[in-house]
Formats: structure tokens, C-alpha cells, sequence
């Protein structure tokens, strides 16, 4: 545990900036999830990042255990979609987590990545998330991108934030929606029955998720959505459809177990992305092939029973 002390002449300062500043191995993004998880502290209360600091605030600062897991490459199979000198694109397969952690130590993305990049990627996301802009669930599909150097990752992050990226995911749901169209604007936070689970919650971050109908399989009880995000929530998708009543296929933890195909883990693929390229300012647009259990199950949906 380290505690910081603020002096008179940094007040008023944000907290993200001061202990970007003040902790030479803490990256802003860093501070900014560490004040997520209440493991920051000021004066023993959680703040967020844009709160500003005042004199004589005390900052207490709990030491990440992922810092003690040990990164290594390993020549894992992976489909890149596209590679530069500043970004590398792939298409996550479903089961792989993104970065290691203490349950997940190896055989992540970043394993992979680091195999094929070595020592060309972006420290911002800390020790053991180089180049890691975004993220999909262990168990979501499809495409990702990865910063090779720290000006590629502001950039991208810049237009995460600012809502410039378009991303497109594709999802089968248990129920038939009469709507063509809908947009969900439910704020999200973590349970409070649940600490592994988010939920609707009036308290939480705002979080919005456009959808609309591919196709429906009214002799299966099912629909194939196109689904657009504003915003990145953790299992933001997963957890709006569940709410109104269109649980994913497979979603162990926001289906109620119901799964009659039998399809291991959330039946989402994030297709698309559009984005600037953070270099060359360059509209970019580049798609993930569908994985083949999905493309299965879709053959299956459109049989009549």
C-alpha cells in the first residue's frame, strides 16, 4: 500500500494526471481502472478520474497482483486481418481471453500478439495489456485491435471515447422481436447480488446499445441481430438484450442456462469495425469472417423443424 499527500501548489489538478505523474509505473489508463476497482482511494472514499484533487487529500494506491504473472510469447494460431507498422488487427476466436490475469496466466491474446509483434507494442495498457485498446469476453468472437506504439494507442483511445468508432457485432437470441428496429439506453453497473455480473442499475454508467432484425426463426423462437454500441460497458451487449426479455444463445451467466443447441458461451461475434487510422487519418473499415460453430447454428435455424 502507498499513500500520497497532495500539496497546496497541485491542487485542483485531476487525480488520473497527478499519479500518472507522481507514479512513474502507473500509465493514466492504469490510475483509471485501478479507481474503477476502488483499489485508489481518497481519504478512504472512491472517486473517479475526473475528480480533483485538493490540498492535504490522502491517496492510497493498493499494489496490482498481476504485476507478480510473467509475460511471455507463445506461437499461438491467430487470424490477422490486417497489420502496419502502428496497428495489428485480428479475429479473437471464442474462448481465448484477451490479457493475462490470475486465473488466465497464458494462452491469451497477448501472448499471441506479443509472438507475432515481439517488442513492437504499446506500453500504455501496463505490464500485462501491451497494445491492448479494447476488449471482447473471453467467450465473444471476432475482430480486435492492437496498438504497436503509444501515439497509435492514444489515437484510437481518443476515438473510442469520443464515440468515433463504429463497432458492429452480429448475435442470435432466444425469443422473436417485433421490432425491426430498437435502441436499449440502460445504465449499467456491477451487480449487488452477483460481484461476477453486471446489471441494469439507475445508479450505474450510461450504456447504449442499438439492434435491429437480420432474420427471425419464428419455428425456433429465435432472432439474428446486427447490434451497434455508443458506449463499452462490460457485457454491456450481453446484459441489455438479457433485460428486455432476448437472452443470447449460450449466455451461461444472463440466459438462465436455458441452451438447447448445445453451443458453448455467448453466441455474439463482433463483426466490423470503422475507424480513422490513427497515422494516416484514413477511414478504415475491416470485418471478421464468422466463426464456423455460428455459421452452423445459423444453417440449423433456417431448417424447418
Amino acid at each position: 500500500m502507498k499513500t500520497l499527500v497532495v500539496e497546496k501548489e497541485e491542487e485542483n489538478n485531476r487525480i488520473d494526471s497527478y499519479l500518472a505523474k507522481h507514479e512513474i509505473e502507473l500509465s493514466r489508463v492504469a490510475v483509471q481502472r485501478l479507481l474503477e476497482t476502488e483499489k485508489i482511494l481518497v481519504n478512504n472514499k472512491k472517486v473517479k478520474s475526473s475528480y480533483r484533487i485538493q490540498e492535504n487529500d490522502r491517496i492510497t494506491i493498493e499494489e496490482e497482483l498481476p504485476k507478480e504473472i510473467e509475460l511471455k510469447a507463445q506461437e499461438i494460431p491467430i487470424e490477422i486481418i490486417y497489420e502496419d507498422k502502428d496497428i495489428i488487427v485480428v479475429n479473437k476466436p471464442k474462448g481465448m481471453v484477451v490479457h493475462p490475469a490470475n486465473g488466465n496466466p497464458d494462452g491469451t491474446l497477448v501472448n499471441a500478439i506479443m509472438a507475432i509483434c515481439k517488442d513492437s507494442l504499446s506500453g500504455i495498457g501496463g505490464e500485462i495489456r501491451p497494445g491492448i485498446v479494447h476488449r471482447l469476453d473471453k467467450d465473444t468472437s471476432g475482430i480486435i485491435i492492437i496498438a504497436k506504439n503509444d501515439k497509435a494507442h492514444i489515437n484510437l483511445s481518443e476515438q473510442i471515447k469520443n464515440h468515433e468508432v463504429k463497432k458492429t457485432y452480429i448475435a442470435i437470441v432466444r425469443g422473436i422481436i417485433r421490432e425491426n428496429e430498437a435502441t436499449i439506453n440502460m445504465p449499467i453497473s456491477r451487480s449487488t447480488k452477483d460481484r461476477k455480473k453486471m446489471a441494469v442499475n439507475s445508479k450505474g454508467k450510461n450504456a447504449i446499445t442499438h439492434f435491429k432484425v437480420i432474420e427471425r426463426f419464428p419455428q425456433h423462437n429465435c432472432c439474428f441481430l446486427e447490434i451497434n454500441i455508443e458506449t463499452g460497458r462490460t457485457h454491456q451487449i450481453r446484459v441489455h438484450l438479457s433485460e428486455i426479455g432476448y437472452p443470447i444463445i449460450g449466455d451461461s451467466v444472463y440466459s438462465n442456462g436455458k441452451n438447447e443447441w448445445g453451443i458453448q458461451g455467448q453466441c455474439l461475434h463482433a463483426k466490423s469495425l470503422k475507424f480513422k487510422h490513427p497515422t494516416t487519418g484514413k477511414e478504415m473499415f475491416l470485418e471478421a469472417k464468422l466463426p464456423e460453430y455460428f455459421e452452423k447454428l445459423l444453417e440449423e435455424l433456417k431448417k424447418q423443424p
